[in-house]
């Protein structure tokens, strides 16, 4: 069924990342099997990969992206400050041409958990500019609440720390995100490590989910894209459907009569 996303509609719920594919060919078969319709790239690893040139020379990159028909979510991995990011922001914008931004301010390299105070200060600026921010956060409410107060109109909660494969650590947090934030979009975005966590985080009622390394370090990415594909889609007509309560008591499924009857 489709839906809406920051005024995009689309039929996937799935976002899938670019890093790490055997090779171009790999990434566009998965994009394919994946049926994504937003994909995201690191403009700073693009740069690293590439040198500066990328700014005209990673054109085969992008070439393969738009040919896919997805839309290009551009990201600000790899900063560490609200202003780095805001920089690299301005970059995206001028070379992928679109306001879309997925942005990551990073706090701690370990954990690789977002700084919430300079992500903050980052998105307020950038909305201000007119970009339409995709941040990349906790699944802390009162960080989340932050963000909306100076815009945005979509969050990104982690599951678990990026690429630990953990799935979802929080569930309790991540249910309590969707139950005071009813009206806003909200994607799960890292951590997620199998199909089952997908489906999890959309039995959760959230509204698509964000992977890239589940897929891109799997043995056969094109195959598990597709794993991913069907698990989102499942977990969200299972929601929809509406996902029974559980108890505490064994229910019977066949009621009893008292009385044994034959069936001739």
């Amino acid at each position: 069924m489709p839906w809406s996303i920051a005024g995009i509609e689309l039929e996937s719920r799935f976002f899938l990342g670019t890093a790490g594919y055997p090779s171009p060919l790999v990434l566009e078969q998965a994009i394919k099997a994946s049926g994504s319709q937003v994909v995201t790239v690191s403009l700073k690893r693009q740069m690293a990969q590439q040198g500066v040139s990328a700014l005209a020379g990673g054109q085969s990159f992008y070439g393969l992206i738009k040919q896919s028909g997805a839309h290009l979510l551009p990201n600000t991995a790899g900063c560490h400050t609200a202003n780095e990011a805001i920089a690299l922001a301005h970059m995206a914008r001028e070379l992928f041409d679109t306001t879309w931004l997925k942005l990551e301010v990073i706090g701690d390299e370990y954990t690789l958990q977002p700084d919430p105070f300079e992500l903050v200060r980052a998105a307020e600026e950038l909305v201000k500019e007119g970009f339409e921010v995709f941040p990349y956060c906790t699944d802390d409410l009162v960080t989340c609440q932050r963000l909306l107060d100076v815009g945005c109109r979509i969050l990104m909660p982690w599951g678990a720390p990026i690429g630990s494969g953990q799935g979802l650590i929080n569930p309790y947090a991540l249910q309590t995100l969707r139950n005071r934030l009813p009206d806003v979009p909200l994607v799960i975005d890292a951590g997620i490590g199998s199909p089952m966590d997908a489906a999890q985080a959309m039995e959760l009622g959230f509204d698509a989910v964000l992977l890239n390394s589940a897929v891109s370090r799997s043995h056969n990415p094109v195959l598990m894209a597709e794993a991913f594909k069907l698990a989102i889609e499942a977990g969200r007509k299972g929601w929809e459907a509406g996902i029974m309560a559980e108890q505490d008591l064994a229910v019977a499924t066949t009621p009893v009569t008292g009385r044994p009857f034959i069936l001739q």
